[in-house]
């Protein structure tokens, strides 16, 4: 195929490389902490954009990573069962996806760079470790991903570290409200990573890639990824509860049915079947996000410009 390279087809090549279905979830936490923001009247239109672009390129380099890496250690082989990835498959070599990898990190830094103006030296902080987080999933001496440690990193910076930073860069601060709602947000992108490792748990145990799924087991992954996607829900009914969130955020459960099905496509389902609902997971997150979102805003615009 590498022969058929050149146009439109190297332009489709890429985009199997950066896996643009992966970019919604990217974007779901983003969502939720400039939702955040703006009902705490502290909306701010640049460094909301520029924490979006450093979320989708941090998930594009991340994707990147993981199929060059993946490649190199031997755990992508013909028996894949996932989308195909481009090193593995011939088209592209390692030394491009290489550095497309960096390039995308790069421009992500240089987000950070103006969000770094814009909130302060703390960012460097969270900027480097989300770069060395992303390439270390498969990447390194240590490969986060191939030693169970994937699922807790995916939590924390596409979960929590998403939401607040982009809450921060926009209001100089952080509260508990915004802790609370990254949860639900890092549950749920986690549960994305717990389906593809489901799906794999055979060829990674074969290759010696250790996820926590090949650790727990089918079943203690289907719980997991039962957890993720329960606890989601869990967390804003008692951010209603105790007063955080008005009743509004329970518009959050108008996603239960399709949360509803993948959990049992997850339990039913194995192997190559499970492609659809890891794309039906990261469809969930960006839906939820935006029902969170609305949850969170409605009162304050109803407050401000209705009555």
């Amino acid at each position: 195929m590498r022969e058929d390279i050149g146009g439109s087809s190297y332009f489709i090549i890429w985009m199997h490389a950066i896996r643009p279905k992966t970019l919604p979830a990217a974007a779901a936490p983003v969502i939720v902490g400039t939702a955040l923001a703006y009902r705490d009247g502290a909306f701010q239109f640049g460094p909301a954009i520029a924490a979006l672009c450093a979320a989708l390129l941090l998930q594009i380099g991340a994707n990147l990573a993981n199929d060059v890496f993946d490649y190199r250690k031997g755990a992508d082989t013909k028996e894949r069962l996932g989308p195909v990835r481009v090193t593995q498959a011939g088209l592209l070599p390692p030394e491009q996806v290489f550095k497309g990898m960096w390039v995308s990190f790069g421009i992500a830094a240089v987000c950070g760079v103006y969000l770094t103006f814009v909130a302060g030296w703390i960012i460097v902080l969270i900027g480097l470790l989300s770069i060395a987080a992303a390439a270390a999933y498969t990447g390194g001496p240590y490969p986060l991903g191939y030693y169970g440690l994937g699922d807790l990193f995916v939590f924390v910076f596409f979960g929590l570290v998403a939401v607040c930073g982009t809450y921060y860069v926009q209001v100089g601060g952080i509260n508990s409200s915004v802790l609370w709602a990254s949860i639900p947000m890092g549950l749920l992108i986690t549960a994305i990573l717990v389906v593809n490792n489901l799906r794999d748990i055979d060829t990674d145990e074969g290759a010696g890639k250790k996820t926590l799924a090949v650790r727990l087991g089918v079943t203690g992954t289907r719980l997991e990824y039962s957890f993720c996607i329960f606890g989601a829900y869990v967390v804003p009914l008692w951010m209603w509860i105790v007063g955080m969130e008005s009743a509004w955020i329970s518009l959050v459960l108008l996603s239960t049915p399709l949360a509803l099905s993948l959990v049992r496509k997850v339990w039913h389902d194995g192997g190559r079947d499970l492609n659809p609902a890891l794309a039906r997971t990261g469809q969930l997150a960006l839906f939820y996000s935006l029902l969170f979102s609305a949850g969170v805003i409605l009162p304050y615009f109803m407050r401000y410009y209705i009555y």
